[in-house]
């Protein structure tokens, strides 16, 4: 039972040859697949490579028990769970096309392929929230934002992810594992009713884009007034050092707004463009998969974002990589030197 289209370099098998309800099996080789196997693995290792080093960080070091730390701990979770469960499982998938696991893992799969994309974005929202209110109510910051509270909004969040999935599944007639298969043997794919791609548009994209969207732009809004103040009130040989730090300040805070929006709708727009142009799409579609791997490259970004940038995650990695961490009270080493 076998087949060769040399032509595309793919052999035509069967998942399961002793069995006559079997899928046929696509094994993908050639030049090009193997290095779209390199790439996406390398991609898959140095997303949870960059999420362990954020939550390594910020679990070790008292010194970034934070409530927007634990924000972005909560956020490289989600990104954790992504490169190191769907990222793999996805990539074994492009190349054979077979899933060999059984029911109770597909659906497994698909589960926490789910709950970590949603995580990281109520994890999005949630850093959005903390900024904003760091930012027009910064007196008040600390008490009306604490560690305790922060927790307990991370721990909702999750469960709202977890629910939401479910009722996503249940809604699609996916719930049971027996109903994941719905073709063939050797097959885990999971079929999307274009209703419910409307009701995940609003809820997984528009609402929570929006609410970034909006808080961001406050934040910068009071970024600039706050630039305009600092040179209104310098004067002589101060003024030009005041303006260039609040023109450093507003340019700073441009950009990391410009770099938010544009990563997040730049991988998750062309997803709910292909969802809501076809009908029938499949998690076996070549344009799910190409738009699903975009949204997959956020988790691999967004570390970069949240904490590459930051002083205290270049000096908690070198701590990190050179095992410095080892030592005994380099948890309450200091890493926000004074000329940071």
């Amino acid at each position: 039972m076998e087949n060769k289209d040399y032509r595309h370099n793919i052999t035509v098998q069967y998942c399961f040859p002793d069995n006559n309800s079997s899928c046929r099996k696509e094994v993908r080789t050639g030049p090009a697949y193997i290095f779209l196997f390199f790439f996406l693995s390398c991609v898959s290792v140095f997303t949870v490579f960059l999420n362990l080093l954020v939550i390594i960080s910020i679990s070790h070091f008292k010194q970034l028990h934070t409530p927007t730390n634990l924000l972005i701990l909560s956020l490289s979770v989600a990104d954790l769970l992504v490169g190191l469960f769907v990222m793999p499982v996805n990539i074994m998938q492009l190349i054979d096309s077979c899933w060999y696991l059984g029911q109770i893992a597909c659906t497994v799969s698909i589960v926490v392929n789910f709950i970590s994309t949603s995580g990281s974005l109520c994890s999005l929202v949630l850093i959005a929230v903390d900024r904003y209110i760091a930012v027009t109510d910064p007196l008040l910051y600390s008490t009306r934002i604490t560690n305790c509270k922060t927790v307990l909004l991370i721990l909702i969040s999750w469960a709202f992810s977890v629910l939401y999935i479910f009722i996503c599944m249940y809604s699609n007639d996916h719930l049971l594992p027996s109903q994941i298969f719905t073709t063939c043997y050797g097959e885990c794919v999971i079929y999307v009713k274009y209703s419910w791609v409307i009701v995940e548009l609003v809820l997984s994209f528009l609402a929570p884009c929006s609410v970034i969207l909006v808080l961001y732009s406050v934040i910068f809004n009071v970024a600039r007034h706050q630039a305009k103040a600092v040179r209104a009130v310098t004067n002589g040989a101060s003024h030009n050092h005041g303006a260039e730090i609040s023109n450093v300040s507003e340019t700073k805070a441009a950009k990391t707004l410009g770099i938010i929006i544009c990563v997040y709708l730049a991988c998750w727009i062309p997803y709910y463009i292909g969802s809501l142009t076809d009908n029938n799409l499949t998690s076996s579609s070549v344009v799910w998969t190409v738009f699903i791997w975009l949204i997959y490259m956020n988790s691999t970004v967004n570390p970069l974002i949240y904490a590459i940038f930051y002083p205290w995650f270049r000096a908690s990695a070198e701590y990190i990589v050179t095992c410095k961490i080892f030592v005994r009270s380099s948890s309450r080493v200091n890493l926000f030197p004074e000329h940071f």
